[in-house]
């Protein structure tokens, strides 16, 4: 997506925060210069087309969907139905789709939701592309239209497009011109509405959405093509008002092996950059595949990998791979617990903590029992409070919530006890009879997720008091790490230490249930130094 002209980069660049640079760099050439006025041209995505084979290389493992979407476009000047492409974050939907048009040559108006954040922003942005209008100071930074309702925009929308339409069609016998450098562009024109899930957060009103939706069936004008680019499947969204569904086109998640060849491209010293990559890339897709997380784990890593080295070009054989890994080895487990933006204790402290826990283990096995505070395998810091949140939900009855997880996150217990008559107990003792027989219990996405904010609250306060800054970082609210903790809960779902069970006739809702022994519980808070039992019922 590299492109030498200033307007086509800024346009195209909506989605990404780091255009704010480039759109500042424009304004001050624009009060400097004189800039060329836009013309159709800059509907296309610019510089030198792209051939299919460099197409599917450049995204390893979206074959199928390249050609699903090439053939969903059609021929030139095909009328298309409206596409709808979902996956999760960094699997390529937003760069395939823009080099996809380089690779056709066609012209497009891309918006994302993410950038344009309210309805009139949304709707000035698709006009100022199709006007062919540069905000500039000349024109005090205004858009062409100021449009706030859908019923102007749908007027003004259809004026624009028919205006560009027309000028397409007057083009076409044009393509020996230069500055098409042989190629026609047709008669369509594509609208891209990139991040739509966002519009659910400022459009309070539920409008905006089957507003888009609709504006397939509102334009009816077959040289219009619309695409929906989404983080959420489509049965998120509801279809019960009457419009045309969009084609749905899956983008998964990477493979490893996908990974690979995206990390290995454009590598000096493909052979040394590979032997990294078979040390770090398994445990890290254990926990992780988006890309762009994954590419800021591994940058700091592989400096760290290659201290030893004099030579960055040498080529690596077995002995200095076994010496490089032993280099890296103590680095990889710190940075495995960062991916969650959940901070892990500083390497030293590390150190002396496992020190320290191996001298506790070798005292207490010599008393006759084990070091419960070690575990033997990984698990970033979020990941273990989610898992005792899982289980606490699956042991404690849900009316006690309330009183287990007050304001003062349950810590203070001291409240007066009945003393208990023998008809109570022996109720008690039917209940514990029943419940055993049962095993533990479910439980619905938002309860596992209030305990978890309650207890990690806790945690977060008791750490700040006992050395201030140390600690978790978990903070309440947090609506980027309630997306990282959904994330993490597929990941402890995908290896059995929670299962999903089917939806609720009465809620709706699919409901978990945590098949972690109350042994392994302990186990984990004990690593973590979380106090289990104050949170436990005990019958």
């Amino acid at each position: 997506m590299d492109k030498e002209e200033s307007p086509q980069v800024n346009r195209r660049a909506t989605r990404f925060s780091s255009s704010t640079p480039n759109l500042n760099n424009a304004t001050e050439t624009t009060k400097t210069s004189n800039p060329q006025p836009l013309t159709l041209n800059d509907l296309v995505f610019g510089g030198k087309c792209i051939s299919f084979d460099d197409l599917i290389s450049s995204f390893p493992g979206r074959r199928i969907q390249i050609r699903e979407i090439i053939r969903l476009l059609g021929p030139l000047n095909s009328p298309m139905i409206p596409l709808f492409m979902y996956g999760g974050a960094s699997t390529g939907k937003t760069s395939s789709i823009l080099q996809i048009f380089r690779h056709l040559n066609r012209p497009f108006v891309y918006s994302s939701c993410l950038t344009c954040y309210n309805p009139r922003i949304l709707f000035e942005s698709i006009l100022n592309q199709l006007l062919l209008h540069r905000k500039n100071v000349g024109n005090g930074y205004s858009s062409v239209k100021r449009c706030e309702r859908p019923s102007d925009f749908v007027n003004f929308l259809r004026e624009a497009l028919l205006n560009v339409i027309d000028n397409l069609k007057g083009n076409t016998g044009k393509s020996s011109s230069k500055k098409s450098g042989g190629r026609t562009y047709g008669r369509m024109v594509y609208l891209i509405f990139d991040n739509l899930e966002l519009v659910r957060e400022w459009d309070k009103s539920s409008i905006i959405l089957p507003f888009l939706f609709k504006l397939y069936d509102i334009l009816k004008m077959p040289e219009v093509g619309l695409i929906f680019i989404s983080n959420t499947s489509p049965d998120t969204y509801y279809s019960d008002t009457g419009y045309i569904e969009p084609i749905p086109v899956h983008f998964p998640d990477y493979t490893e092996d996908d990974l690979r060849q995206i990390f290995m491209r454009k590598e000096a010293n493909p052979k040394l950059y590979s032997s990294f990559l078979d040390v770090v890339l398994r445990p890290f897709c254990r926990i992780t595949r988006r890309v762009d997380e994954l590419s800021t784990a591994l940058l700091p890593l592989f400096k760290k990998y290659c201290e030893p080295l004099s030579d960055l070009g040498v080529v690596p054989t077995e002995e200095m791979k076994r010496r490089l890994f032993s280099h890296l080895q103590p680095h990889i487990a710190p940075s495995l617990n960062e991916v969650f933006r959940v901070p892990s204790r500083p390497y030293p402290e590390a150190n002396a903590n496992k020190e320290k826990a191996k001298r506790k283990g070798s005292t207490k096995k010599l008393g006759g029992c084990e070091a419960f505070d070690v575990i033997d395998f990984h698990m970033s810091i979020s990941a273990k409070y989610l898992l005792i949140s899982a289980f606490l939900a699956s042991r404690n009855p849900a009316t006690l919530d309330a009183s287990l997880f007050d304001s003062t996150g349950g810590s203070d217990n001291r409240k007066r006890k009945r003393k208990s008559s023998e008809k109570s107990m022996e109720q008690k003792e039917a209940v514990e009879q029943e419940l055993l027989l049962k095993g533990p219990g479910t439980f619905p996405l938002e309860r596992l997720l209030a305990i978890f904010q309650c207890i990690t609250s806790v945690a977060e306060n008791s750490i700040d008091e006992d050395k201030g800054n140390d600690g978790l970082g978990v903070e309440g609210g947090d609506g980027g790490l309630m997306s990282d903790v959904l994330l993490q809960l597929s990941s402890l779902c995908n290896a059995n230490f929670i299962t999903k069970g089917g939806s609720c006739p009465l809620e709706g809702s699919t409901r978990y249930r945590s098949t972690v022994c109350e042994d392994m519980a302990l186990k984990v808070a004990r690593n973590l130094k979380f106090p289990l039992s104050k949170y436990l019922y005990r019958r």
